[in-house]
């Protein structure tokens, strides 16, 4: 047996495995539309139903009107439209939180290059925006406000309301990651009542290479690019029509039977858990367990050093993560458990497992039982070399 037929998947925050019906979808549409969606032949004009069709249809999924959907590559190109476009000329303060995902991050230092401030949203020891901090902002001197919904590393859901709420007061633009959340849980554009809203098709089993930009109507947005008259002149190049199509297709899929996969990968992550807890204590589960992921289990093993126990749990079979693969090659702790105050030996100790529609009971027990006999060994190790 190869080592990656051996190995149990726990890593779908990172990337996940397209479906089949998703490659077929996107072979199917590489054949059959392959023509330049801006084309005014009978071809052409095919390609553009399948791009309206995939528009519309994923306009339903997310309560937004199609005219609102911009297709991207992915989320980190999303983001930086956003963070780029919506910001203007003028500098000003951007509030955003601690743990923001790179893609949010370092768009925001390259504007604070050039004279904008960045004020971090203090976050509680469950990593949840704390409300009594909104009195307290440079509201004057705000001018974008950016924010992660459901967080990549702890899985941890924000209630974006309060803040939406005090933006729309003052008209000031609020962008939200919601590269974790869509395909994971519902969401509603229109009612999280935001400016605009990135997503990645690989986070929900679709194509990598693209993914969306919600922008509210009547929002201005300048371009990064130029060249083209494509996406409303938003984003120009020649639209991916089969990868498009699979990113519809993706959604589609998952939102057929989102309540029945939610609860099915909840139970999941709630038998990893506790198989976890059982076998391998002391642990500590980071983040809030009543508004998370479904799929998501940030955990620390006291005493170990996460980095080691990655490698080990890798050559054990256990595909798994630190955190977020786009900061990958950093040895430091995430900046989301340092901003929830979590003591050291809990920050370096935290690993990542993400479960996913593919994984079984049966896997999910073979990882309890793998994942302890890492733990528990290199814990006798740790001691005998005290």
């Amino acid at each position: 047996m190869s080592d990656l037929r051996r190995h149990i998947y726990l890593d779908n925050n990172a990337t996940t495995r397209p479906f089949s019906e998703v490659t077929e979808t996107v072979a199917y549409h590489l054949k059959h539309s392959f023509a330049n969606p801006g084309s005014r032949h009978a071809p052409g004009r095919a390609a553009r139903r399948v791009l309206e069709d995939s528009r519309e249809s994923m306009a339903s999924i997310l309560s937004c009107q199609p005219d609102e959907v911009i297709f991207t590559s992915g989320g980190t190109e999303s983001t930086n439209m956003a963070v780029f476009g919506l910001t203007g000329a003028k500098p000003g303060t951007i509030l955003l939180t601690a743990g923001e995902h790179p893609a949010t991050l370092e768009s925001c230092r390259r504007l604070e290059k050039i004279g904008w401030k960045l004020h971090t949203l203090e976050v509680d020891s469950e990593g949840r925006l704390v409300p009594e901090q909104y009195d307290r902002f440079p509201w004057d001197e705000t001018k974008f406000v950016t924010l992660i919904l459901a967080h990549n590393e702890t899985g941890v859901i924000q209630d974006v309301g309060p803040l939406a709420e005090r933006c729309r007061q003052r008209g000031l633009p609020f962008h939200l990651d919601a590269v974790q959340a869509v395909g994971k849980i519902p969401v509603d554009f229109h009612d999280l009542g935001v400016a605009s809203l990135c997503l990645g098709a690989h986070k929900f089993h679709g194509p990598r290479g693209i993914g969306a930009l919600l922008l509210r109507d009547g929002m201005q947005l300048e371009p990064l690019q130029f060249g083209g008259h494509q996406e409303a002149s938003r984003r120009p190049g020649t639209e991916p029509v089969a990868l498009i199509a699979g990113m519809a297709k993706a959604l589609g899929i998952w939102n057929d039977n989102r309540d029945e996969r939610i609860r099915t990968i909840t139970a999941l992550r709630g038998r990893l858990q506790q198989g976890l807890s059982e076998t391998c204590a002391p642990v500590v589960v980071n983040g809030s367990r009543d508004h998370r992921l479904p799929n998501t289990l940030n955990i620390a093993f006291p005493g170990l050093d996460g980095e080691a126990l990655l490698v080990s749990l890798d050559l054990e079979g256990i595909a798994c993560s630190l955190g977020s693969t786009c900061a990958s090659g950093s040895a430091e702790p995430a900046p989301v458990l340092i901003a929830m105050n979590c003591p050291p030996e809990v920050s370096q100790s935290s690993v990542r497992f993400s479960v996913g529609p593919e994984n079984s009971i049966a896997e999910i027990d073979e990882a309890v039982q793998r994942i302890s006999r890492v733990v528990l060994r290199l814990r006798q190790t740790a001691e005998a070399t005290v």
